[in-house]
């Protein structure tokens, strides 16, 4: 039974999903995570026409850091309320912290640039967020 559980174990770490998941959490080696995005770029069939980009509002180019905390966790979806954007849109919010990162509607709200924001419970999910904490968070518009 005990070398059952020992293969078991030896078979789980070397998935390659179950590493990436805790080179992402822990930080592991960053120069393994700039190989994946080649390896998906090769796998994506050339013959199909691609996808038109949906035209989005005016954005920013590069990052944007706010610090979020939980929104009302009584509203559905994944949404982040923030001074950020002007337009309600879909973009990338990414934990500089774990490298976690999640597409999530950004919401308007009154208040200055340098203003917090409030994500939904189901975003805090998406990004591994601690409910209680305040995080630093850098949102992209596209």
């Amino acid at each position: 039974m005990r070398y059952v559980l020992l293969a078991f174990c030896i078979l789980v770490a070397g998935c390659a999903t179950i590493r990436s998941t805790t080179d992402r959490v822990f930080g592991g080696d960053k120069a393994a995570a700039g190989t994946e995005p080649a390896a998906v770029e090769a796998a994506v069939d050339e013959t199909t026409d691609p996808e038109p980009v949906a035209a989005t509002a005016a954005g920013w180019v590069g990052a944007k850091t706010t610090i979020a905390g939980l929104g009302d966790p009584t509203t559905p979806g994944r949404w982040m309320e923030t001074p950020l954007v002007d337009t309600e849109f879909t973009g990338r919010v990414v934990v500089p912290r774990t490298g976690a990162q999640a597409y999530i509607a950004l919401v308007p709200v009154s208040g200055p640039e340098s203003g917090g924001s409030r994500l939904s419970l189901d975003a805090m999910r998406a990004l591994l967020l601690p409910f209680d904490e305040l995080v630093e968070l850098e949102v992209y518009a596209n």
